[in-house]
């Protein structure tokens, strides 16, 4: 499910000999200038396309056996008559489609899937008093304004509602904080000191959060205890906090630039992506009732994805070009995504299976497609939650980053993974943590403390902390090949191809290793699958078997970026 970014007529070329690019309305429904299309690449020279040679004529009949392998191997064990089947028959939960029961067990997918008809409703409700309210500004409105800026009363509006019925009480806990790194940010303003106070008090707000469990008001005083009886729709406030705490460092920081006039000059047309969050506003524009508007912005506080507090603004400063055909497209690509969620709930049980442990008896063949089914399924769970609050920003006029913009098993390289996975958090630690600490002048040092900060964010827990470190640690092969080996000196070698396919399936065993600790079975459960396949012979040769299965679908996803590549399209993942 790659994601749908085409070349479009998106530039003009001015001049053959010093090409200059003029943007028409081109969004992140399309490409962004920088890195998605770049004319000049068509001239690059590129392989002639392998795709109906011997050689992948071999590869497409490994595709033809492995795949439905792969299907099948998680079917079979999710059948009743499986004997394994009634240890985790218990989590399983009565489904929709051809009478089968659906793996509802993952706890963070479980509560979208519950919710998505109220968030449907939620969303439609958002809309339609938006659009009351549009025709209600327009009789006072001047005709000349043709920004958005006069929607900020109504978003906080309707953010303080939706903060108090999902929150109750709590909602003034989030306020308080939030003004307080409002506070701060105004009070430090264009000094060294602010980028520094505001990672020490957000840093302390994530900790006090984890720590004190969102705080409770009787804590505060006894008298205050009945205020902690209103714990509105979703009381745990705290858990998905750390999603706010990145708008909070991107507004103090944004200010901070802007302070010291460190952005790019705005030349007063349309802004591409890129752009928007590096360009600065004029200092009245870093208000309060902005600063709210962007921090509670209802269509992604609840889970993203991130925009920076420059982008936010740009947008409704200057509303970027969205036609329904492109928001209708998104929707049909939407219910794909969750429709496929859907088929592998109902005919692959493997997170209940992971679950309850009850893998007892799998082969080594087995035990890696519960495991490589059930990253897909985090994939997808991430992807489908992501997707939506993206859909309703799109039909609000709203453009924020799409999140995946490759499929999980269409990625060979651990940075470019990284990249492509949770690609709004990825701008985000770019522009406030990897750029400030030096890029790439301290690659490794800073990919350490960046995958730390990732893990703590995510969880204060050793298995969120061996994940961080496991993937900081399978980089550095990749750095280190690009450097002694790289495409500009070897890449027209015969053999290059065939060397980086195999440095490229080490590349996925390690990311595959990593993501199983962190978000999926752990250290233990990872120490028992090795166990299952190196103590064998039966699974050894599995090894060697979905090795070679992975130099084959290596050699096509790099066939597929320079079919990318001949078509203009440039994404670095």
């Amino acid at each position: 499910m790659p994601s749908d970014l085409r070349p479009t007529a998106a530039f003009e070329l001015d001049s053959p000999a010093q090409p200059t690019y003029r943007l028409k309305g081109i969004t992140r429904l399309t490409v962004d200038i920088p890195s998605a299309y770049n004319p000049e690449r068509r001239a690059e020279k590129h392989p002639a396309p392998r795709w109906r040679t011997p050689e992948f004529m071999l590869y497409y009949l490994v595709f033809v056996i492995a795949v439905p392998l792969m299907v099948w191997i998680p079917y079979r064990l999710s059948t009743p008559s499986h004997p394994n089947y009634p240890f985790y028959e218990s989590s399983l939960s009565p489904g929709w489609l051809f009478g089968r029961q659906v793996d509802n067990s993952d706890r963070q997918y479980r509560s979208f899937r519950n919710g998505i008809l109220p968030l449907t409703l939620l969303a439609s409700a958002f809309l339609g008093l938006k659009y009351l309210y549009t025709l209600a500004a327009r009789k006072i409105r001047p005709s000349s304004d043709g920004t958005n800026l006069y929607l900020v009363p109504f978003l906080v509006a309707f953010s303080t509602v939706m903060l108090l019925a999902l929150h109750g009480s709590s909602a003034l806990k989030v306020f308080a904080i939030l003004s307080g790194n409002y506070a701060l940010a105004k009070a430090c303003g264009g000094s060294k000191a602010g980028p520094v106070l505001t990672w020490v008090f957000n840093a302390l707000v994530l900790f006090g959060n984890e720590r004190y469990s969102g705080y409770r008001y009787a804590g505060l005083h006894p008298s205050l205890a009945a205020m902690d009886e209103w714990e509105g729709i979703y009381p745990r406030w705290h858990v998905s906090f750390n999603i706010t705490m990145l708008r909070l460092v991107s507004f103090s920081m944004d200010y901070y630039w802007a302070c010291n006039r460190a952005g790019l000059p705005d030349t007063g047309g349309p802004l591409p992506e890129k752009l928007r969050s590096r360009v600065n506003h004029n200092l009245d524009m870093y208000s309060y009732m902005n600063y709210i508007a962007y921090v509670i912005y209802p269509l992604l506080y609840i889970a993203g994805p991130i925009m920076t507090f420059n982008d936010f603004v740009w947008q409704l400063r200057r509303p970027v070009p969205l036609s329904w055909q492109a928001v209708l497209r998104y929707l049909i690509r939407f219910v794909v995504c969750i429709m496929t969620l859907e088929f592998i709930l109902h005919f692959m049980y493997v997170v209940a299976i992971k679950d309850r442990k009850a893998w007892l008896g799998y082969s080594a063949a087995e035990l890696c497609m519960v495991g490589f089914w059930n990253l897909i399924v985090v994939w997808l769970k991430l992807l489908v939650p992501w997707r939506f609050f993206r859909l309703w920003a799109l039909a609000d006029g709203m453009d924020p980053p799409e999140n995946m913009v490759r499929c999980m098993a269409n990625n060979y390289s651990a940075l470019g993974f990284w990249r492509a996975w949770h690609r709004s958090y990825n701008l985000w630690i770019i522009r406030y943590i990897y750029v400030p600490l030096g890029g790439t002048r301290n690659r490794l040092l800073t990919s350490v403390l960046i995958f730390t900060f990732v893990a703590l964010w995510h969880d204060l827990s050793f298995k969120l902390l061996a994940w961080g470190w496991l993937v900081s640690l399978f980089i550095v092969p990749e750095v280190a090949a690009r450097y002694f080996f790289p495409s500009s000196q070897f890449g027209d070698k015969p053999w290059y191809r065939h060397v980086c396919a195999v440095g490229a399936v080490l590349n996925i065993l390690m990311m595959m290793t990593a993501n199983l600790v962190g978000f999926v079975i752990g250290t233990d459960g990872i120490k028992y699958m090795i166990r299952q396949v190196v103590d064998s012979w039966q699974g050894i040769q599995f090894l060697l078997v979905a090795c070679a299965c992975l130099f084959v679908g290596v050699q096509v996803m790099f066939e597929y970026r320079e079919e990318e590549a001949r078509q203009g399209i440039y994404r670095r993942c």
